[in-house]
């Protein structure tokens, strides 16, 4: 299954003329869309690794039918960093019992991708799925067929890693999450713990020796990671051995987050020093820890702090598009992605971060969800089914096939792939990849870097519209569930 992950009944305040108000259609479902039957119902059965033969459930990654788990266990941590620290709001949106359905969905997916009942793992999936169209391939995989996601019938190859820091240890912010149900909540800390622990123990990228995920989502370095999974455990579990060694300063410098870097200033699915630096900040901010932390929780609060001026324009750190800047004009998008294709993924992240950091940049990053949302120079909406016009040719399989009953085999599907006409679905809530430097956006669904949505885009843009949204009175952050198992060892200042 794979699903979309968007709201319903968030109403963000006016601002400067531009008030959208949403209603969002969502629900996990069997594909990335409302579709005539289940998905994948044989994932896993096959695998001869003897981690698991039950790989069912899950999301997919975009409008293909791979799960990629790196990205997919990024999304669930910033789904469950948004509810720990917005309940309220999506409490008073009625959103808060879905949002945990969806993340634990994903959850109890990757619980399957290990051997989550031992107390030791040597190997763990990272993938399901392939899509190899290099030198003409023609082998039936989840790139060449173009066919709607209930009717796949093909082999979907399972990957595993031996070694694999990258992948591991992104359960510990929704063991939090669900400190309503402890034994759910312990299975996750007790899986996250294990995970953290192989990570260390088997060192390596876990694309370094995948072809695939070298193309799709390579990864860059594991030690951002240690430190992002090392804060989550921290404040799952309060065991101090995490905090001691997530405020080590040799680890901090080597996952790059003290190095003044442009670029490690954003928070995506493979860059992480943003994320554990704001939430090493939060530590010194709200808690008084203390001798022998303080040093370095003030060296992440400083760069925390270094971070977000460098969102504000007046720094002009990041180029930014060419629309006029003025109240009366469209706004222009920061440019964190440096112009490159699929920008606003990363525009959500850095609102979400921001909206946690200060009250004045949440204001910045409203008008960034407001272009987002059609105050734009194209007038469009990049949320589909939202506001008009949004886009019609989402590259998305299940949204551009029509439900006629009709089984299309891998290149009959081509046809509504290389369809002129607009797609027979809307694929409501998904945001696709978004415009060009230049403002410029072609609604083509053959053009990924315009019209894909994936799931790493939205986990973003719900953890930005949940932080923006609402008014004072249902609710800010929530200064209190994250600290839930940390323990005080000094007075609160």
């Amino acid at each position: 299954m794979a699903g979309f992950i968007t709201l319903q009944h968030i109403d963000i305040p006016k601002h400067n003329n531009f008030s959208p108000n949403y209603t969002l259609d969502t629900r996990p479902s069997c594909s990335s869309m409302p579709n005539d039957g289940d998905s994948c119902l044989t994932d896993g059965k096959f695998d001869s690794s003897g981690i698991t033969n039950d790989l069912l459930g899950g999301y997919y990654d975009a409008g293909d039918a791979i799960k990629f788990h790196f990205p997919a266990s990024f999304n669930m941590t910033m789904l469950s960093w948004s509810v720990i620290e917005y309940r309220a709001k999506y409490e008073a949106a009625g959103e808060l019992n879905h949002v945990k359905e969806i993340i634990k969905w994903g959850t109890d997916y990757l619980l399957k991708t290990f051997n989550h009942s031992a107390d030791s793992i040597s190997r763990i999936i990272a993938q399901v799925g392939v899509g190899d169209i290099s030198g003409g391939n023609k082998i039936p995989n989840d790139l060449y067929c173009w066919i709607r996601p209930e009717g796949i019938d093909y082999d979907r190859p399972v990957q595993e890693c031996t070694s694999s820091s990258d992948l591991a240890a992104e359960m510990a912010a929704a063991s939090i999450v669900f400190k309503d149900n402890e034994e759910y909540s312990k299975k996750l800390i007790h899986s996250a713990i294990m995970i953290f622990k192989f990570s260390r123990q088997y060192r390596g990228r876990y694309s370094a020796g995948g072809v695939e995920a070298g193309w799709f989502y390579n990864s860059r370095s594991y030690w951002d990671e240690f430190t992002w999974s090392g804060a989550w455990l921290y404040y799952a579990t309060g065991n101090s051995s995490y905090l001691k060694l997530v405020t080590t300063t040799g680890l901090g410098k080597q996952a790059g987050i003290f190095r003044g870097i442009l670029d490690n200033s954003l928070l995506s699915w493979d860059n992480m020093p943003a994320g554990t630096a704001l939430l090493l900040s939060r530590l010194r901010l709200l808690l008084n820890l203390g001798y022998p932390y303080d040093e370095m929780l003030r060296a992440f609060h400083n760069q925390t702090a270094i971070t977000m001026c460098s969102y504000l324009p007046n720094f002009s750190s990041w180029n930014a598009t060419k629309a006029k800047l003025s109240f009366s004009f469209y706004r222009r998008l920061i440019q964190l992605n440096h112009g490159r294709p699929q920008p606003l993924q990363y525009v959500t992240n850095a609102a979400f971060l921001a909206s946690l950091f200060s009250n004045c940049l949440s204001c910045w990053f409203t008008w960034m969800i407001d272009y987002i949302l059609g105050n734009n120079p194209q007038k469009m909406s990049y949320l589909v089914g939202f506001g008009s016009p949004y886009p019609q040719y989402v590259h998305h399989r299940g949204a551009s096939i029509p439900k006629n009953k009709i089984k299309y085999s891998c290149k009959r599907g081509w046809k509504w792939r290389d369809s002129s006409k607009p797609n027979p679905n809307t694929l409501v809530g998904a945001m696709v990849a978004g415009p060009h430097k230049h403002d410029g956006f072609h609604d083509v669904r053959s053009n990924y870097n315009y019209t894909v949505p994936t799931l790493h885009d939205n986990a973003g843009l719900v953890a930005a519209l949940v932080a923006l949204s609402g008014k004072k009175s249902t609710g800010g952050i929530d200064k209190s569930t994250i600290f839930t198992e940390v323990p005080l060892m000094f007075p609160a200042p």
